[in-house]
């Protein structure tokens, strides 16, 4: 399988917890080297433990970072900054980014014609990573101005992979409704742990052992899922006897509207990332 990336220089405008994942997962699976990486972050103490950890180059100058792997062939610029600093970024970035550079954005609400018109660049990228990402397990939905060529998706597709799966999205629409699906989704998942690991609490269980059974339930359950490949309900019935334990279960589960406040839990979730993007 050809690298993508082989001949591809980096920048990462700002370095927090998903660009280092980003970075830590392109080198531990040696899609790029060190050399062929820049970041830039604020803090001195940050900065140092960056380069001596990956022994990548890492500016103070969010500009500088940028310039440095400017003149290359293949370059794409990764902003990886809060929401809260985009303006100041933006105006920082908007006389160093190139037209040749592929902008790629995980910054949430931050829309690809903001970007576009604020560093006057066609080659734009929006991806939304979730916490999963973190350990190389995540999954990532991204889209794409025109601008961005086949050859450039592919090696977007590519540096996407170092945090697990990727899957494009036709509209930007999608981002914000997998905002609220998977990159929100991880908060659902940990009430519903939470919640469970309290039951076995005042069941009677230690916390370590109710969490660990908890863990191991929920982890065995969607790797069985996403083997067999049936619907949830089949899965559901598969379990659920007439008269059991399941059966009493999902009727209190029912009665108390747990598809409903999922259901408006998502919806909220999409409409706040909606709301984020409408602002300026």
């Amino acid at each position: 399988m050809s690298n993508n990336l082989s001949n591809t220089n980096l920048s990462f405008v700002g370095c927090g917890v998903m660009a280092e994942s980003m970075i830590a997962g392109l080198l531990r699976k040696e899609m790029v080297a060190p050399e062929q990486i820049a970041a830039s972050h604020p803090r001195k103490d940050r900065r140092e433990e960056l380069e001596k950890k990956y022994k990548i180059r890492v500016f103070e100058s969010n500009a500088e970072a940028v310039e440095t792997v400017r003149e290359t062939e293949n370059s794409i610029v990764a902003l990886c900054v809060k929401p809260q600093r985009l303006s100041g970024v933006m105006r920082e970035l908007k006389t160093v980014v190139s037209s040749n550079q592929i902008v790629l954005s995980i910054i949430a609400g931050a829309r690809v014609e903001t970007l576009s018109d604020a560093l006057e660049n066609q080659k734009i990228v929006r991806a939304m990573p979730n916490t999963p990402s973190q350990i190389g397990a995540g999954i990532t939905t991204w889209t794409c101005t025109d601008g961005v060529g086949e050859t450039e998706r592919a090696q977007i597709k590519a540096l996407l992979t170092a945090l697990g799966k990727e899957l494009y999205v036709e509209s930007e629409n999608m981002i914000d409704m997998a905002t609220s699906l998977s990159a929100t989704g991880p908060t659902y998942v940990f009430m519903v742990m939470e919640a469970l690991t309290d039951a076995g609490v005042h069941l009677g269980f230690s916390r370590e052992m109710a969490k660990q059974l908890v863990q191991e339930t929920m982890l065995g359950s969607v790797l069985f899922a996403m083997e067999s490949h049936k619907h949830p309900a089949e899965l559901r019935n598969m379990v659920t006897s007439p008269g059991g334990t399941s059966a009493d279960a999902i009727y209190q589960m029912e009665k108390g509207g747990l598809r409903t406040v999922l259901s408006k839990a998502v919806y909220a979730a999409y409409q706040r990332a909606v709301a984020l993007g409408q602002k300026k």
